[in-house]
């Protein structure tokens, strides 16, 4: 049986999942101004459909040896938290590309699954790669052991759009006793929507950023029960410039989950 062939996409969706771009305007600039590079050769159309496993590169953008710039969040939180994932079943939710997974899968985790509720984002490679499991147009706040089989000794999650103590529930009661997490506190998804209107969907104000930081982890605390082990600043800042927050937590207990708020 034939291996299966990577899917194509345009040029510049695909430079923008890899995190190489802010957004589709900036892909477009640096494709036509031949900045945006194929397997180190220069494609000038926006339009023109590259294979998914192909190698891509913006000159002047710094390169990272993930699938999107979101590793680069997950392997600095890896090590500041000296959190070590070898032999680990993990659950990556938001996985969009796959930055978390493929932070993961390089430094040993036995299993990812990857739920995110698009369709055909997961990198190719990740998505041939026979340790990910890849849940798509899954709803992350409907998780259950019918997809999980697995007990998660490793939750990671880094979603837009959506509070943490809304995406979290389902999926926390899935790790198991002992098991840890490493989540992107994101302000612009947590504040007020008059407040981040009020940025043009960012959040500048500190005070309201650690705010933000004490209500998520205070609903760890207390309606999460689990053990907020550290915060830390998410080295890169978010597309349109938030400073997000990286969050370190342990599940200290076994008790049922699936019903707390």
């Amino acid at each position: 049986m034939p291996l299966a062939k990577p899917p194509k996409r345009r040029f510049d969706e695909l430079l923008l999942a890899a995190g190489l771009a802010e957004d589709l305007k900036q892909a477009q600039s640096f494709i036509m101004t031949g900045k945006a590079l194929v397997d180190d050769r220069p494609v000038v159309k926006p339009g023109q459909l590259i294979r998914a496993d192909a190698a891509l590169r913006v000159k002047g953008v710094a390169s990272h040896p993930w699938v999107s710039r979101g590793g680069v969040k997950l392997a600095h939180a890896l090590d500041h938290f000296a959190i070590d994932p070898a032999n680990l079943t993990a659950i990556d939710l938001g996985a969009s590309t796959g930055g978390f997974t493929d932070v993961l899968l390089q430094r040993g985790a036995r299993r990812v699954y990857a739920v995110d509720v698009g369709y055909g984002q997961l990198a190719w490679k990740l998505v041939q790669d026979p340790r990910v499991v890849n849940l798509e147009r899954c709803n992350a706040r409907e998780l259950d052991a019918r997809q999980i089989p697995d007990p998660i000794d490793l939750l990671v999650c880094d979603a837009s759009f959506i509070p943490l103590r809304v995406i979290l529930p389902a999926a926390l009661a899935l790790l198991k006793p002992g098991g840890h997490g490493v989540v992107l506190i994101k302000p612009q998804f947590e504040a007020s929507k008059a407040i981040v209107d009020a940025g043009g969907g960012v959040v500048r104000d500190t005070a309201e950023i650690d705010r933000c930081v004490q209500d998520v982890t205070e609903w760890m605390t207390t309606q999460a029960r689990l053990r907020v082990l550290g915060v830390s600043p998410s080295p890169i800042t978010g597309p349109k410039g938030n400073q997000e927050q990286l969050c370190h937590f342990e599940n200290e207990n076994g008790t049922e989950r699936s019903m707390f708020a």
